[in-house]
């Protein structure tokens, strides 16, 4: 038999490292830049070109500014006011955040985008995140009354089914007790592992939610939600988007697709505007 006890907390801590080391490491001087105009500008009054507020959703290990160092200000530059927030932080853990209970970030959303829609005069929000941040929205819409508030829901690689972490989940029925120390000290983890009883409730009956328009944009070399496909929504208001179909040698993988990739950011911006986009292509990485 095999001394479980000596390889419990060794095994958790691989799959801790596999995901945290793909995440970039986040500093206090990058907690500290947040802008002040623009983006979090709480002055901010939507046009009638985007008379909605964008609000941004990290993934797991993320936060309200790194996540969003090349999104915001994308976005902000073609005339949105967006927003991004902190949620899922656990005690004595600076900076790394997502990593709370699903259901209780979900409550953190919530409360957020009432907080955004009050300041800026606006009815309803789009929302856009990644990875756990394009999941976790969908508990807001469908148990929180999200649905009243929200316009549009844009993932970027999300979470949507649970994820094997390239088979590395597919271990832990091997190792009795190590899903136990996954909920007690990173509980999102294991709300994201497919089959988890979050990701259960929250597909049962169907993936969406009427009155929400639903974008996913995944790349076939995500290593970290896989299989990509899991990501795939179905139902009305659904646009499944495959990187890789609209720039065929756009080797973005999980991150890459959410932090910095130009023609990612592209199709985003005609999700959320869909009635003046235009085609994104490899050109778009120039737009």
């Amino acid at each position: 038999m095999l001394p479980f006890k000596r390889v419990l907390r060794p095994l958790a801590a691989l799959l801790l490292t596999a995901v945290a080391a793909l995440v970039p490491a986040t500093t206090a001087q990058a907690a500290d830049a947040r802008p002040s105009a623009g983006w979090n500008d709480y002055s901010c009054r939507p046009s009638a070109a985007h008379p909605r507020p964008v609000v941004l959703v990290h993934g797991t290990f993320g936060n309200s500014v790194d996540n969003w160092l090349g999104l915001a200000p994308y976005l902000e530059d073609r005339g949105y006011c967006v927003f991004s927030l902190d949620y899922g932080q656990l005690p004595g853990v600076p900076f790394f955040h997502g990593l709370g209970p699903v259901e209780k970030s979900a409550e953190q959303l919530a409360a957020y985008v009432d907080k955004v829609l009050d300041a800026t005069g606006a009815a309803e929000t789009d929302i856009v995140g990644h990875s756990q941040g394009g999941m976790m929205p969908r508990y807001y819409l469908k148990f929180l009354g999200g649905a009243d508030e929200v316009n549009a829901l844009v993932g970027i690689a999300p979470s949507n089914h649970g994820t094997t972490l390239s088979g590395l989940t597919r271990l832990l029925p091997h190792f009795p007790g190590v899903g136990d120390l996954l909920d007690e000290h990173t509980p999102a983890l294991a709300d994201q592992v497919v089959g988890s009883d979050v990701l259960t409730r929250l597909n049962e009956g169907g993936d969406t939610v009427p009155g929400v328009r639903y974008t996913v944009l995944a790349t076939r070399y995500d290593q970290v939600v896989t299989p990509y496909r899991s990501q795939y929504l179905s139902g009305p208001g659904v646009r499944n988007v495959l990187l890789q179909d609209l720039c065929p040698v756009d080797l973005s993988e999980h991150l890459a697709i959410g932090l910095f990739d130009r023609v990612a950011f592209h199709a985003v911006a005609g999700a959320l505007d869909p009635a003046h986009a235009t085609p994104t292509t490899c050109a778009s990485v120039f737009d």
